[in-house]
């Protein structure tokens, strides 16, 4: 998917360092400082697909009180999208 068909759209911060991650094998960029949902869904409109439904899912409440945005390194670690910070070369997993 292209940049364009991200759920979010970034309007601000557009200056700040680019760092690469993965997400599903594939390379891509996002802004130093963006939690892992945010560059996510800045790349797609979804940020996983839910477990038994195959229905996309976004994240829900955002900050972390919820469980809707687990997603997985490359690794195997889970971790919660909306309150994790992307880093530089980090492989995000989103489909199991």
């Amino acid at each position: 998917m292209t940049r364009n068909q991200g759920q979010f759209r970034r309007i601000a911060e557009r200056e700040r360092r680019r760092i690469a991650f993965t997400l599903d094998g594939v390379a891509t960029e996002a802004l130093e400082g963006d939690s892992v949902l945010t560059a996510i869904l800045t790349q797609r409109g979804h940020l996983r697909l839910a477990e038994f439904t195959e229905s996309p899912r976004a994240g829900f409440c955002l900050m972390g009180a919820c469980q809707d945005c687990w997603v997985a390194t490359a690794d195997g670690a889970a971790l919660r999208a909306c309150t994790t910070a992307l880093a530089e070369g980090m492989a995000i997993v989103t489909r199991r």
